[in-house]
């Protein structure tokens, strides 16, 4: 069965950086796109980025372009999110789901299973 587990959430200073992991398992192919989500007090659940783990291409949103990297390790077991430039309003817990297709969407309704989550709290 699929599992997906965040890790690498702390505490930073803004203008720090962190990188968060994801570990994957239970997949039968590579032919499936797993999304950074984040969730903040008060807010819904925003998508951050996604990668197509068989082709790696990449989608952000816009208020973390040019600041976060999401990549894929060789084994394509893990997904790191290389958040850069962190500001107070990047904290939240955040989450990683696949939605088991080829679909570059931020949308979590279209998220069949998640992560439960690391928290990041960006603050001096």
């Amino acid at each position: 069965q699929v599992q997906l587990v965040e890790s690498g959430g702390g505490l930073v200073q803004p203008g720090g950086s962190l990188t968060l992991s994801c570990a994957a398992s239970g997949f039968t192919n590579y032919y499936y796109t797993i999304g950074w989500f984040r969730q903040s007090p008060g807010k819904e659940r925003e998508g951050i980025s996604c990668i197509d783990i068989s082709e790696s291409t990449t989608e952000y949103a816009d208020s973390v372009k040019g600041r976060f990297t999401i990549s894929t390790d060789g084994t394509k077991n893990t997904v790191y999110l290389q958040m850069n430039n962190l500001k107070p309003e990047d904290t939240g817990l955040y989450y990683c789901a696949t939605n088991l297709r080829q679909d570059l969407s931020l949308l979590p309704k279209e998220y069949d299973y998640w992560g439960r989550g690391t928290q990041v709290t960006v603050s001096s």
